[in-house]
């Protein structure tokens, strides 16, 4: 009987050293990516920025800034080889465990609707949406709209851990 090897992992504080892994993660997952200068200018601004590491190498990431108790998550990203395996609920949840420990009460965010999986994980986390912000993302032919979620940290932080696989 054979077991599928799970991927050595760490979520860790992201550094200058892993910019390239960062953008080679954001070039596979978006048609309209970040550039490495927005993730430098995320670590210079003092953002909570967390790598995904597995077996050595950066596969996901997560940024969000924090202002008084208030905290917006403005990307978690994985890797598309490994999407669907719980790493983006695991940054998640390293996001809002920062932001608990920093005395944040509500998070928000903004996500695509085209985006089927991250609306179904922020939404299994305790977060609903509040509102919609028109023509906010690049798209293909035009604008997608942005659809905002919000959610208080305790209860994220509740639903994140009861849906967590055992």
């Amino acid at each position: 009987m054979s077991a599928a090897l799970q991927p050595r992992t760490e979520i860790r504080n992201m550094s200058n050293r892993d910019l390239r892994g960062v953008s080679s993660v954001e070039q596979a997952s978006y048609e309209f990516p970040w550039s490495p200068g927005i993730f430098r200018d995320c670590l210079l601004a003092g953002y909570q920025c967390l790598v995904l590491v597995t077996d050595g190498d950066v596969n996901g990431y997560a940024i969000m800034s924090v202002a008084a108790s208030e905290a917006h998550i403005l990307n978690i990203c994985v890797h598309p080889e490994l999407q669907q395996q719980g790493f983006g609920r695991q940054l998640l949840h390293a996001l809002c465990t920062r932001a608990q420990a920093m005395g944040v009460e509500r998070a928000f965010l903004e996500v695509r609707p085209s985006n089927e999986a991250a609306m179904n994980l922020y939404r299994s986390a305790g977060f609903e949406q509040i509102g919609v912000r028109p023509s906010y993302y690049q798209a293909h032919g035009g604008r997608e709209d942005a659809v905002i979620f919000a959610a208080r940290i305790d209860e994220a932080l509740r639903e994140i851990d009861a849906t967590a696989a055992p």
